[in-house]
């Protein structure tokens, strides 16, 4: 059986839910969505459930519940792509055609990179906020935890949200300082970047933010193995080209990531990376190669931060352009590579990371200093932007 739709959209994520939105205010009347899962959830609250500060429940809620009215949901996988002859595959076995498509599936976490990852996330000792079902695990080893060693990794490579493996870092520090058991729990930060974040000005107070902490960070490396049997964790220094064995007794580990295994086989996938993204103009987000094919969110191209607030960006753009292509103009929006990172530096403290591709910041409150943790920050990221996903974002508003 085949379905045939005008614009067809990949992915039921913010990505493809507010693109959808935005076009069925454009007026356009004839629009599929392929997506499987029966829940959506707001990832960024993941990192507050497992510091203790939100709820989980908060953060999920029914797919149906998102799909902008007049979309037509395909409860379905994609499986491939066929830009020639403008289908899709489904997983079930069916088709849908399109005129014009756009691709935003997400990204994909790859626990089996790293040899024991997978078999640890399951053990007493370790958790990961990539995982819904995790969150309230990482907030129980927190508040258990009186004494020890507790190690926090990022792998390297483009991830989204790069930032959470350093928020709940400090979530958790700040817990055990109001609890009077910091001293004794030894903390390891473990980057693959050769400082605390890629804009100076904000590095330079992660940097006062660890040292207060007394967080040991371990610059340029990345963990490599784990053996949840012995809780050792091996972290790999690529600068110096050594290896290091931690024990551990709290580890929040964090897999490497890639576009989905169906998306990097298809013609879309960028043959130049090995993460198999969807090839696009970074500034248009149209296809190099096939202009009826656009892209935005964790699995497209764009050298920027995968976040959330890159998609709120990207989103105005790219339908922009999709309506100029359909109508037969050059597509000339522009996306500037604006991405932001709400770093959670403690309880009630956040400092509000904002840049572009020139890594300058881009702040959206130029009258107040955004380089600094802020109370009104994290008010925001506790409340208002949950609040703007829901009912401002998903519904295709600015």
């Amino acid at each position: 059986m085949s379905i045939h739709h005008e614009i067809l959209i990949i992915g039921g994520g913010n990505a493809g839910v507010s693109v959808a939105a935005r076009l069925r205010h454009s007026g356009r009347t004839d629009i599929g969505l392929i997506e499987p899962k029966g829940v959506h959830y707001y990832q960024p609250l993941w990192t507050l459930v497992g510091g203790g500060c939100a709820y989980q429940e908060e953060s999920v809620r029914p797919q149906s519940s998102v799909i902008p009215q007049g979309v037509a949901w395909i409860k379905d996988a994609a499986a491939n792509i066929d830009p020639e002859g403008h289908s899709v595959a489904l997983a079930s076995g069916g088709t849908v055609t399109y005129d014009y498509l756009v691709v935003s599936p997400g990204i994909q976490l790859d626990w089996d990179k790293v040899p024991g990852m997978a078999a640890a996330i399951e053990s007493p000792a370790a958790s990961s906020n990539y995982r819904y079902d995790l969150a309230p695990k990482t907030w129980n080893m927190i508040k258990n935890l009186t004494s020890g060693t507790a190690v926090f990794t990022q792998p390297s490579g483009p991830i989204k949200c790069a930032g959470a493996p350093q928020k709940i870092a400090y979530l958790a520090a700040d817990y055990w300082r109001s609890q009077g058991v910091l001293e004794d729990i030894r903390v390891v930060m473990v980057l693959p970047t050769p400082g605390m974040f890629g804009v100076k000005v904000f590095s330079n107070e992660l940097e006062r933010v660890v040292a207060e902490y007394g967080i040991e960070v371990r610059f340029n490396s990345e963990m490599v193995e784990v053996d949840h049997s012995s809780r050792t964790a091996v972290i790999a220094d690529g600068k110096e080209g050594s290896r290091e064995s931690l024990h551990y007794d709290l580890l929040h580990a964090v897999p490497p990531q890639s576009a989905p295994d169906w998306l990097k086989r298809t013609p879309l996938a960028d043959p130049a990376s090995p993460a198999g993204y969807v090839e696009v103009d970074k500034n248009t987000m149209q296809h190099v190669r096939y202009p009826e094919i656009f892209a935005l969110g964790d699995a497209g191209s764009t050298p920027n931060s995968k976040t959330g607030a890159a998609i709120r960006k990207q989103a105005p753009v790219l339908v922009k352009n999709l309506l100029a292509a359909i109508n037969g103009a050059i597509p000339v929006a522009r996306y500037e590579g604006y991405s932001s990172c709400p770093l959670t530096t403690a309880r009630g403290k956040m400092l509000l990371a904002e840049f572009d591709y020139s890594l300058q910041p881009a702040p959206s409150f130029p009258f107040i200093d955004t380089t600094k943790e802020r109370r009104d920050m994290w008010l925001l990221k506790r409340y208002g932007l949950p609040f703007m996903y829901w009912n401002l974002i998903l519904k295709g508003h600015a």
